[in-house]
């Protein structure tokens, strides 16, 4: 073929193939020239580009993430028990535990599940917000059907790792270790009177088990605001009001991690209360400190003097800090005890001890304020709280006494020495001078402890009085005034002892003879309900998180104007417990 209609065909060819590719682009590509979908383009992106205009507070810009709390749950077993334990029958559970017990290199699990004096058991633990390593938690112990057991009183659990489980894709998924358990039981037959068997099944280990993470808090910035400016932005203004010092290095506790969230770390004035601090940062400002300002404090003093507003303006005025002081100290004056209260509540958490008379008459007077006050109290690190706290515990109010002391032992090993707690075993014994009238309290929560406020008289037992786990107390023929206390156990050399029948030498006779917290808590009750303990017995008498404050008749349509409202403020927060909202209490999970 000739060279030139070779190249005549492969010109023609060329021309159909460009054709028919400019026409299958044509539908698709027509973004290329000028027209409709390049202004869309061009539209998409200048709103990319665009950022939002800040809202006048954080909060409408965004939502609290982190403040719900977490529940985590392991198969654990309880040794030591005095032959009423019993072989695990086979399981979930039972495969749950032989399988973490090969991991741990236990020899012959099979065996040791087989043990009278072994019981498997459900131990669940909840991991509150902003919950740091190493922090203790209450456990909650339950043996299951599949466990052959009838009394967990006596034993100790052994270590036992608590995750986080979920039901995903028609599967069980598990997080890594989030707590670690053990410690002693302590059943709820010994403080609950009953024949149901489950009280001596079930029952809880005081700050038995250990925190192994530390939980994130975080803001999310709502659709509308998501951009990389308007995060770097609203953790400036975070930044100004809360920050560290590392050495001579000044740090914020926000810091923005993506477009639409900020990741915060606890500041420690709010260490107690966390929900409190996200609800603070929330009523921060978006705007720096101007001329402004002035005109922003006088408004919220305005709001400040109306109890449907005061609430809400008291966490506006202490979001803004120390420029907010003088009006909150001024509302101190006021004749109004809820106005007070809000004004108080947030001095407190702003660390001035114009805060703690106020506080001390809220907490003696006014039940509803009661909680909050007493946490707010807590945190401040000055003499003269620990003064107030003092003198609160000879009120006649048992909630307030103990309250109050709680307020002081949860500073740790200062707060309990301040106290003078005394070891004894697996719990602290306090014995506390009060003008009141005299008191025992036994606690379930967070410590194991026994309170006796004032002076609380001896235990007058005619005969004997037999308790848990072979105790009998009786009096001491020969030696008027003391009490001789024995301890019978099956394969197990009898216990005595010989002591004054003062409540603290009882309680610590019990000890010595191998008696528990439980057993001591055991006999109280049940000479309590003979009559042997003539003065008052109190179970984890601690003030209730949530209270109604009724106000008076001039204020009460108030009351309903503003409830509607403050629920739809909260609905974004996964806890109430941040400040004492219009009429009703604040909640704490501490």
């Amino acid at each position: 073929m000739p060279k030139f209609i070779h190249s005549q065909m492969t010109v023609a060819k060329f021309a159909r193939c460009t054709a028919m590719l400019f026409f299958l682009a044509l539908p698709v590509g027509c973004n290329l020239l000028p027209g409709k979908g390049e202004k869309d383009s061009k539209t998409k992106l200048q709103e990319l580009m665009t950022v939002p205009e800040l809202p006048d507070l954080i909060r409408e810009a965004t939502v609290i993430q982190g403040l719900q709390p977490i529940q985590v749950i392991g198969v654990g077993v309880v040794n030591g028990l005095p032959n009423t334990g019993g072989p695990a029958n086979p399981s979930q559970f039972r495969d749950e535990l032989l399988e973490e017990m090969k991991r741990r290199d236990i020899k012959d699990p099979n065996h040791f599940l087989e043990l009278d004096n072994t019981a498997l058991v459900r131990v669940q633990a909840t991991i509150p917000p902003g919950a740091r390593r190493n922090d203790p938690v209450d456990l909650i112990i339950r043996a299951p059907n599949e466990s052959v057991v009838s009394n967990l009183n006596d034993g100790w659990l052994l270590d036992t790792r608590l995750r986080q489980q979920r039901y995903l894709q028609n599967k069980i998924r598990k997080s890594e270790v989030m707590a670690l358990g053990t410690g002693p039981v302590l059943t709820r037959g010994s403080y609950t009177p009953g024949e149901d068997g489950t009280l001596q099944t079930e029952g809880t280990i005081l700050s038995g088990g250990r925190i192994q993470i530390t939980r994130k808090l975080g803001l999310v910035l709502r659709p509308e605001y998501q951009h990389a400016k308007t995060s770097s932005a609203l953790a400036a203004a975070i930044n100004r009001r809360f920050f560290f010092f590392d050495g001579t290095t000044r740090r914020g506790i926000a810091k923005a991690k993506e477009d639409d969230f900020l990741e915060m770390e606890t500041h420690p004035r709010y260490r107690n209360n966390i929900p409190r601090m996200m609800a603070v940062i929330q009523a921060i400002s978006t705007a720096p400190e101007s001329s402004a300002t002035q005109t922003r404090l006088a408004e919220l003093a305005d709001q400040l003097s109306d109890p449907a507003t005061a609430a809400d303006a008291a966490l506006q005025l202490e979001a803004m800090g120390e420029s907010a002081v003088p009006i909150l100290i001024d509302a101190l004056a006021s004749s109004n005890p809820e106005l007070r209260f809000y004004a108080a509540e947030s001095l407190a958490y702003l660390d001035r001890t114009e805060a703690v008379g106020a506080l001390e008459i809220a907490i003696r007077d006014t039940a509803a304020f009661r909680h909050p006050s007493l946490l707010a109290l807590q945190g401040m690190d000055h003499q003269l709280a620990i003064d107030a706290l003092k003198r609160l515990m000879n009120e006649v109010s048992i909630e307030t006494r103990y309250g109050s002391f709680c307020a002081i032992r949860r500073q740790g090993i200062e707060g309990k020495s301040l106290l003078g707690g005394r070891a004894l075993q697996s719990f602290y014994l306090y014995q506390i001078p009060s003008t009141a009238e005299p008191a025992v309290v036994v606690s379930l929560r967070e410590s194991p402890e026994i309170v006796l406020f004032g002076d609380t008289g001896s235990l007058n037992i005619p005969q004997f009085l037999r308790g848990p786990n072979g105790l009998i107390l009786k009096p001491d023929l020969k030696q008027p005034g003391n009490l001789k206390i024995s301890r019978f156990q099956v394969n197990t050399d009898d216990k005595r002892t010989t002591v004054s029948d003062s409540l603290p030498s009882i309680i610590s006779g019990i000890v010595s003879v191998g008696g528990g917290y439980g057993d001591v808590i055991s006999i109280l009750r049940l000479a309590k309900a003979k009559g042997y303990l003539t003065k008052q017995l109190a179970v984890d008498p601690l003030p209730t998180a949530i209270r109604v404050y009724h106000r008076d008749e001039e204020t009460e349509s108030a009351i309903s104007d503003s409830s509607s409202d403050s629920a739809a403020d909260a609905s974004d927060v996964d806890s109430s417990d941040t400040s004492t909202g219009p009429a009703s209490e604040s909640t704490d999970n501490e």
